[in-house]
Parts: C-alpha cells; structure tokens; sequence
C-alpha cells in the first residue's frame, strides 16, 4: 500500500529556469538545509545572482544557466539544482578535458555537457536542494538525479557532472552510469585555540619556528596587512582587489574569471560575508602620495566556516601569499569562532601551516558506454593515488601529536 509520501512524490514535476531571478530568492533559500550548512554563501540566490548580473556566468563565459528546478502539485519549489550547459572545462576545479581529448579523437562530441556546481568555486556544499520540510526530502534529490540523465539523454549531451556535492547528495548520486571520483583539499579546523600563539603551540618546534619566522619576515618588510569585513570595506578595496586579481590571473592562467563587476556588486550586497585580507606597501606610494596595494586574498564566510577563494598581488614579497591567504584567515576564524577554514584546492605547502588534506567528491554520468569504461577505470585508480597521497601528507603534519615532539 502507497503512503503519503508516495501519494506527494507523485505530484511532482521537473523544470528549467533560464536564470537564477526568474526564481523567488526567498524559494530558492528555503531550500538549504541551514543544519548541514548554516549560512553556506555560495549556494544562495544572492550569490549565483551576482555571478549572472556581473557577466561572469552566462552565454559569453560559457556557462549557460538551466538551473533545474523540482515543484510540488501546488507549484510549490520543493527541489532544485544550480546547473549549466557548458562548452568547456574551465573554472570546475575537477579536471576532465582528459576525457574530452579522448572521446573526442575516437569520434565524439563532449562539448557541451551540463554542470551542476557553483561557478568557479570549489567548495563543498548543497547540489541537489530539497526542502528539509517537505515529506519527502530524498525523493526530491532522486527525482533531480533522474532528471539529470534523462537531460542528457532527450539533448543529445555526453555527459553530466555534479562537483563538490554534500554528503546527503552523494547518496543520491548512485546507480546506473555514475561514477565517483575523489580529490583532495587542505582544511584548517579551529580546536578550541584562545589565539594564533595558543594554535602554533600545538606545532612541533621546528615548524612553529618556521611560520614565525615567515611571520615576521612580512612585518619587517613593512608591509601593512588590514583584514577587512562589513562596513570596513570601501569601493576602492575593491578597485584594488580586482587589479591585483586580474594581473595574477593574467600570470598564472591567462584567463580572468569573475568580472570587476562582480566584486563590487559582492561588496555592495554580501558584505557581511566577504572578509578581505588586503596589504599595502607604504614605500611604494601612488601617485596620489597613498601606499600602493600589493596583495589581496578574498575569503566568503559561513556561520562557521571560512572559505579562502581568490588572491591577487603586484611584486615579490616574500610569505606575504602566506600570510595574507592562511595565517590571517586562521587568525579570523579564531576571534570570531569558527570551526574551520578552507582554503582550496591545490597546494601541499598548507600542509605544514596547518591545514590538513581532506577528501573531495564529485559524481560523473558517462552516456556513451565505452567512455564510462574507461573514465571508471580511471577514477578507481584514481582514488586508489588520492588516499595514498592523503596518507603521506597527513603523515607529515606539523602538529605535535602526529611526530612525537613533545614541544
């Protein structure tokens, strides 16, 4: 006999919205489960509005939006997912044009394919949203899953692709043509520290010597260091921001992802949520007699966590990267309470400044067989490299406990 769970999942029907407006903000972040993301700021309405309206995502950036949306008999949004149709692979953090090179030199088309993540933002969170107050939460996520096959099965597209997804996503995300892969982050998590010394005590001698000595090594060169939130920050943090954003990316990647617009329009309606940790040089003034900003790391945050993003700078100033992207962000979360920080993909130096490799998840649907042959047997060996390298790098922890150094 049907329950009433069953009678409600029967009523629901599945949808597309071209751009994130033409939802209802107060719909949409209804969605959240605030226990298992209190204040997440990228997946709300507001944010993934802001990358829209600043031309960072759309048709020109290659990131068409086709958000997916689940409503209930009464037309009620029960469900929905941030997804794009994409006609490359830039800005996920998970790479695959591996598997575009190769499907495409044996005869297929792999581009475009769709993308259910946060632009260019590699932070775990909420993919498949359902209303933690409708009967039924998890059918809505198997009903998004079912819809997302069958979206690459009526277009005619390779491949489908959810990135940094929650674990109660992650379940949903099973069966058929889907396959796991596994990455790696470094993550800061906040014991209970009364300060940065209370923090570094736990640090073996030798490494604790080290940071202080990057530390001190910035506060010599003169370089001043302000860790901006709120009201704090002006309209020409932001000039700045962008300038030492965009000369970084022009270096590092040749491509600029998130417009100038962006940033302001983030500073204007997301405030409370950016902390900008930006440094000046006061031997380097301007043409106005100012000190020059140097360098600048963009952090959002949570209730509870703090998420490092972007960093920018303008000459060589040595450990300034680390302590404008690590040590300030530590020292934040500490003051106002946070559980952690993280700080991103890439980079095993964190792991000797106190942020730990943590597993990364992303579900992949592979719609050509063969391709999902061999794109599984490439992430089961994949996995297999990520724990081992996980193990060597949690093995080489600067924290006292993990070498035996009693101090």
């Amino acid at each position: 006999m049907a329950d009433g769970n069953d009678d409600w999942t029967v009523g629901l029907t599945v949808g597309v919205a071209p751009r994130i407006d033409a939802l209802a903000p107060a719909d949409w972040d209804r969605l959240v489960d605030e226990d298992a993301f209190p204040g997440h700021p990228f997946i709300r309405h507001a944010f993934l509005r802001i990358l829209e309206d600043s031309g960072s995502v759309g048709r020109k950036s290659g990131w068409m939006p086709q958000h997916l949306t689940v409503r209930d008999a009464q037309g009620r949004l029960v469900g929905a997912a941030p997804m794009y149709l994409k006609s490359h692979s830039y800005g996920e953090y998970v790479f695959d044009q591996g598997w575009a090179n190769a499907y495409e030199r044996a005869g297929g088309q792999y581009y475009p394919k769709l993308q259910v993540s946060i632009p260019f933002t590699p932070v775990t969170g909420p993919r498949l949203l359902a209303d933690p107050n409708c009967p039924a939460p998890d059918a809505v996520r198997r009903r998004l899953v079912a819809a997302l096959r069958q979206a690459v099965t009526d277009n005619n597209l390779s491949s489908v692709h959810v990135t940094f997804p929650s674990q109660a996503d992650r379940a949903a995300l099973t069966g058929p043509g889907w396959l796991e892969r596994h990455g790696v982050q470094y993550h800061w998590e906040n014991r209970g520290y009364r300060d940065f010394t209370d923090f570094l005590a736990t640090f073996s001698s030798r490494k604790r010597k080290a940071v202080r000595k990057e530390r001190q090594t910035v506060a010599d060169s003169g370089v001043e260091v302000l860790t901006l939130t709120g009201a704090d920050l002006k309209e020409e943090h932001w000039d700045a921001f962008f300038s030492l954003y965009n000369a970084t990316s022009d270096r590092k990647w040749g491509w600029a992802y998130l417009s100038e617009e962006f940033f302001h329009q983030l500073g204007a309606e997301m405030a409370d949520n950016v902390v900008l940790v930006m440094a000046r040089d006061p031997a380097r003034p301007d043409a106005h007699g100012r000190p020059t900003w140097v360098g600048g790391a963009l952090n959002l945050m949570g209730d509870d966590t703090l998420y490092g993003r972007n960093w920018g700078s303008a000459g060589d100033y040595p450990f300034l990267h680390f302590e404008a992207c690590y040590y300030r962000a530590i020292e934040f979360a500490i003051e106002r309470g946070l559980k952690r920080v993280e700080a991103g993909a890439q980079g095993e130096h964190k792991v000797q400044r106190g942020y730990l490799p943590v597993t990364t998840h992303s579900a992949h649907y592979i719609a050509d067989p063969a391709l999902r042959r061999a794109v599984a047997d490439f992430v089961d060996r994949e996995r297999e490299g990520v724990a081992a390298d996980i193990a060597a790098l949690s093995a080489d922890s600067p924290y006292r406990q993990a070498d035996g150094d009693p101090g």
